[in-house]
């Protein structure tokens, strides 16, 4: 790449075109997973769908992979091309409400936040994951999972419309009657496909007020809670997502301080609502056995979507696994207490934490063949996760998740593509299932058959009827 490649594309481009040397290149490159430090030959800031199709034309002109960046939450930070062109969205972070139609249209370089900010003040939302500085374009088009769900259904289900830009720099538009192939590919198939860089969602008024509720537990005595927990799941009212978590506890002060840095284990749920509806279902939670702590307290909707963003921040490590489960019998029980740990093991310090959030609800109303997204008949959604800032570290917190994530696959019916990690080909293989991932392939081959959009969790294009 020369530099007067360099110069005419910063005469031809609306944004910004940054080089390793350019103040401003470290910060962009940097991204959720601190263990993702890779340099790329360029960083195109779009400000525009032009400016889009203009630096995906320049990369493959100068034989550029193309990493696109929104959130840049992608575990395996696919977002930063070693040596190629990084896409970075974030400066088309705009969003717009229609109130009275209850619509929101998204640019794709926006967050998550940035949505629940500007549908709130009219009591609107639409479906949107549980940290606000994800981005939009990434968890929509891998499906889409968020508190909402089970009452309104995943992101991808509540989008209208798409704008794209492919591969050729072509803008194209699709719904569910233009470009239909590709609209139902967007949602789920994640980003094979091109760049998103407008997206129009359906908003449901949600209200204001949410409650969440954990019921803690060491982890010797979870088990009990957690089959009660596990029995409550099909019949949770659609505005209750249940949750349950296995972790080491901090120096928390509503714990006894005996359960400090031990193993243990919450059962809970998070209810988007009037909160004293909600305090309903947490009766039920309390039947079964009863916890050493209790931690319940009622937020705004703009809090609860924003309480783990410190805890989810840019300055770790990280490492992850997960599944989805269509059943959690007893023994999947013991093996998500255990947290993958050999037996007798009393030293939780390095041991991941793990999540379980309910499915279920309008997730499972959408037929199976209405989108890319699978796995609407799961009933949970396991993720093992490490987080740590030693990089001496890496190695035995990576086998540790791996471990822990073993010790669940056994009772595993596939995996949610924005959850896998490093899994490669068998790892899409479980997202999507043969008949879907052949379906993909087609719409990929159609839209990009030289798979310029590779760094993803990956489908090849194939060629088809």
């Amino acid at each position: 790449m020369k530099s007067a490649d360099v110069t005419a594309l910063r005469r031809d481009l609306a944004g910004q075109v940054l080089l390793p040397d350019d103040a401003g290149y470290d910060g962009l490159r940097t991204v959720w997973n601190a263990m993702v430090d890779r340099r790329p030959a360029v960083i195109v800031r779009c400000a525009s769908a032009s400016a889009v199709a203009t630096a995906i034309r320049f990369a493959r002109a100068h034989g550029l992979e193309i990493g696109v960046r929104c959130g840049g939450h992608s575990v395996a930070g696919m977002s930063v091309p070693d040596g190629g062109l990084m896409l970075d969205l974030t400066p088309m972070a705009a969003v717009r409400v229609d109130p009275e139609r209850r619509r929101a249209w998204a640019q794709g370089g926006a967050l998550l936040g940035a949505v629940d900010r500007a549908t709130q003040p009219f009591g609107l939302a639409t479906t949107a994951g549980n940290v606000s500085h994800t981005g939009v374009g990434g968890l929509t088009l891998g499906g889409g999972m968020g508190w909402l769900a089970r009452r309104h259904g995943l992101t991808c289900d509540n989008v209208v419309s798409f704008e794209l830009v492919t591969a050729d720099g072509e803008r194209v538009r699709a719904t569910d009657s233009d470009n239909s192939d590709l609209f139902w590919g967007l949602r789920g198939g994640g980003g094979n496909f091109g760049v998103v860089t407008d997206f129009e969602f359906r908003l449901h008024h949600v209200g204001t007020a949410a409650l969440v509720a954990d019921l803690y537990y060491p982890a010797q005595d979870a088990a009990t809670a957690m089959r009660a927990w596990r029995d409550l799941i099909p019949y949770a009212p659609r505005r209750a997502t249940l949750t349950a978590w296995a972790g080491t506890a901090g120096p928390w002060p509503f714990l006894p301080s005996e359960l400090h840095h031990r193993s243990v284990v919450s059962v809970g749920l998070v209810w988007v609502g009037d909160p004293d509806e909600g305090r309903e279902q947490v009766t039920a939670l309390r039947a079964a056995t009863p916890a050493a702590a209790e931690w319940i307290r009622e937020l705004s909707y703009l809090e609860l979507q924003t309480m783990d963003d410190d805890r989810e921040g840019h300055h770790q490590r990280r490492y992850w696994k997960g599944h989805y489960l269509r059943a959690l019998d007893d023994a999947a029980i013991d093996a998500f207490v255990a947290r993958g740990a050999p037996a007798g093991t009393d030293e939780p310090a390095l041991l991941p934490a793990a999540s379980l959030q309910a499915y279920g609800g309008a997730i499972a109303d959408v037929a199976d063949d209405d989108t890319a997204f699978a796995h609407r008949g799961a009933l949970v959604e396991f993720v093992a996760s490490a987080a740590w800032t030693d990089p001496a570290e890496d190695e035995i917190r990576m086998a540790n998740a791996r471990s822990f994530g073993a010790a669940i696959e056994p009772f595993a019916s596939g995996a949610y593509v924005n959850a896998l990690a490093d899994e490669g080909e068998q790892g899409v293989r479980r997202a999507y299932g043969a008949a879907k991932l052949a379906r993909l392939g087609v719409i990929k081959h159609r839209y990009d058959p030289n798979n310029v959009f590779h760094l993803n969790h990956n489908i090849p294009p194939i060629t088809g009827g």
